[in-house]
């Protein structure tokens, strides 16, 4: 991590606080293990004891206490006047880190729960009947199989049913327009890998998903809120249900985006991940179904309509991008595991049945949420949502990410906005997932509002920097 920057630190230190002991060990704990894999170089300063305790939401002894036992373990030096920096190593480390900073919601996959309620991450908890029967079905297919199962592009049956979905929707497709990824995360990956090069400018539209920012970042882009017309080498928008606030892009709008790509040549991603879990039973057309749809590329997945451990994504594109992304792909392994892409195939068959199921079952779980929130924490203001997994928040004062502080100490945690834009925006959002049960909401609504009632807003937090401006 270069330099000491304050935002960075914070989002490394992640569920810091979420186990068990006194907060100065459990702090000590983490900034040690941070230390030891080369993270926080050697000589590296930290920040003032006063300023990341404000950061932390916690009281300035704990953070003398967490420093002063690194300084007796030797991974700090603190001197009066120049304050704490990382302790020189006399050896070198046996791991080391690749300069990048994860997003605060990537840190929750990283590191394995504790016992803390996660409204980070959004996606189906439990695998649905469905899945087995399908990998069921996909044994018996798989006997069939007679080739190595290096399919760059994907499975063809299952390309080949994507095409007739797509087509099913209104938009005209062929197996040739599809390559098969491993998750819609890697599916964005792609794309960005063949599409940006270290300085372009990528356009979104804020807030956005923060695997989608991680992505842009990694690849050293300028990532802002931009006109086509400025022509970006990139853009990406979710025009359904979009992640975190579940907002819907009107037709006439979606016509007017689909025509300024095509206008200006601009590469326009339409993530269509959450799609199909509109509450109103109704999926919107895809961008590409509007206009000149060539410039228009669909990402989609099985992981939130389905089970996040369902790791089958897919673009859909024009031949010649598939055939690019399909040779990039190659290099990086060689193409997908075949066995989940068969029962993908089952799965696309029972859509209409697995999604109905599930939007019932999250609607009523949504609807409690909200009766919660309204209840224990009526100064908290939301829009309900129109379907997807989750609640975009706004709370009356403070901001979200050293709330978030206090919420992981009373057993939740939560996605600061912040995380959703790349400018550092929304720091008085947070974002809520409602795929627990209804009781599991409640405790969670209750630990929020405990933690609410003792946290008192005056640790403000600066947005956090692009890490490419």
């Amino acid at each position: 991590m270069a330099g000491a920057n304050l935002d960075d630190l914070v989002d490394l230190l992640g569920r810091w606080a979420s186990g068990r002991g006194p907060l100065y060990l459990l702090l000590a704990t983490r900034l040690r293990a941070l230390i030891d894999d080369g993270v926080l170089a050697s000589d590296e300063p930290l920040p003032p004891d006063r300023v990341l305790a404000k950061r932390l939401a916690v009281g300035r002894g704990t953070v003398v206490a967490a420093y002063d036992l690194l300084q007796q373990d030797g991974r700090v030096v603190r001197r009066q006047g120049s304050g704490t920096r990382v302790a020189p190593l006399d050896l070198p480390a046996t791991r080391t880190t690749d300069g990048v900073v994860a997003n605060p919601l990537l840190q929750h996959i990283l590191h394995p729960p504790d016992g803390v309620q996660l409204l980070t991450c959004a996606a189906p908890l439990d695998p649905p009947q469905a899945l087995f029967e399908a990998y069921e079905e996909a044994a018996t297919r798989l006997a069939r199989v007679h080739d190595l199962g290096y399919q760059p592009a994907g499975n063809q049956e299952l390309r080949a049913a994507l095409a007739a979905y797509y087509t099913g929707r209104g938009l005209p497709t062929t197996p040739e327009e599809i390559i098969v990824t491993t998750g819609g995360q890697q599916a964005l990956t792609l794309l960005t890998g063949l599409l940006v090069a270290p300085g372009d400018l990528v356009a979104v539209e804020p807030p956005a998903y923060p695997g989608a920012l991680e992505v842009f970042r990694h690849a050293a882009a300028v990532i802002r809120p931009a006109d086509l017309r400025e022509r970006p080498a990139l853009a990406y928008v979710v025009p359904t249900l979009r992640n975190p606030d579940g907002a819907v892009m009107d037709n006439p709008s979606r016509r007017r985006l689909a025509t300024l790509a095509a206008e200006h040549d601009v590469p326009l991603i339409d993530d269509e991940v959450r799609a199909e879990l509109c509450f109103s039973g109704e999926t919107p057309a895809p961008l590409a179904a509007f206009g000149r749809g060539e410039h228009v590329i669909t990402v989609g997945s099985m992981s939130k309509l389905v089970w996040g451990g369902m790791r089958v994504g897919w673009i859909r594109a024009t031949a010649p991008l598939v055939s690019r992304l399909a040779r990039l792909r190659a290099v990086h392994d060689l193409g997908g595991e075949v066995f989940s892409q068969l029962a993908a195939v089952a799965l696309l068959r029972r859509l209409p049945e697995i999604r109905d199921e599930h939007v019932r079952v999250w609607r009523r779980r949504h609807d409690h949420l909200c009766a919660e929130l309204r209840a224990h924490l009526p100064t908290w203001t939301f829009e309900p949502a129109l379907g997807g997994q989750t609640l975009w928040v706004r709370i009356p004062h403070g901001d979200a990410d050293s709330f978030s502080q206090v919420a992981l100490r009373h057993g939740v945690a939560v996605a600061p906005g912040r995380s959703f834009d790349p400018l550092g925006g929304h720091a008085d959002h947070m974002r809520l997932h409602f795929l627990f049960s209804e009781e599991e909401l409640s405790r969670a609504v209750n630990n929020l509002a405990a933690a609410w009632a003792v946290y008192d807003g005056s640790a403000r937090s600066v947005s956090r920097r692009p890490l490419v401006v």
